[in-house]
């Protein structure tokens, strides 16, 4: 049976998703949930994610909803598939890195760049007006998060090492999103960051997610 991501490709949660999927070289089918018309919220969706949030994934009879779990799982399914720098590793002294710059991907880096991506790309996307109070605060909680990041990748290439891996690709969506907002001069401030952010932004696996959000325009 197919693999199937049900959400938005407006979602950065749906995307980075697809990412994965990208990186392993794994076929897929978007299933489109129509958020403003509330199918997220409809009992068929809610038997996929009970808590009514995008992305709903299935593979073959499994079922499974939060985007990094999701991802960590088609990792270790696949880990024979496509990128397989994805794939977790028996040495655990070798995933420690990685295991913690998801974390701080998830705990650190992801609430004030939610916030950013709110502000300056959905709110707008929606008519509504952009908080630039909002904004200058997150801005600042980013770019302290981010000097912690330049101080790493000046040590290496990427966040867990010198390999592209899941503490990596799990930031793309708001990456991309606030590369096209005034945000964007937080991470171009730090030159270890902004070059790690163009090279992740650069790898063929991201191009065919924008690709596909471009399919869906709606």
């Amino acid at each position: 049976m197919a693999i199937k991501v049900h959400g938005s490709v407006f979602s950065p949660a749906v995307l980075r998703v697809f990412a994965c999927l990208n990186e392993k070289d794994l076929e897929s089918e978007y299933v489109e949930i129509n958020m403003r018309a509330g199918e997220h919220k409809k009992e068929s969706f809610l038997a996929l994610n009970p808590f009514g949030q995008v992305p709903g994934f299935e593979d073959g009879d499994l079922k499974l909803f939060e985007s990094r779990a999701i991802n960590q799982y088609i990792a270790q399914a696949y880990a024979d598939k496509g990128n397989q720098q994805l794939t977790f590793v028996q040495d655990a002294k070798k995933m420690g890195p990685v295991f913690v710059w998801m974390e701080v991907e998830a705990q650190k880096f992801d609430p004030p760049s939610s916030k950013l991506v709110f502000e300056l790309a959905v709110k707008p996307l929606l008519g509504m007006n952009t908080d630039d109070a909002v904004v200058a605060e997150h801005e600042g909680k980013l770019g302290e998060i981010l000097d912690v990041y330049e101080a790493r990748l000046g040590q290496s290439k990427y966040l867990a090492g010198d390999c592209f891996t899941l503490a990596d690709l799990n930031h793309l969506p708001a990456i991309n999103y606030l590369m096209g907002t005034t945000a964007r001069k937080v991470f171009d401030a730090r030159p270890h960051v902004s070059a790690w952010c163009a090279d992740i932004l650069a790898r063929p696996a991201w191009a065919k997610v924008l690709a596909l959000q471009k399919q869906h325009p709606s």
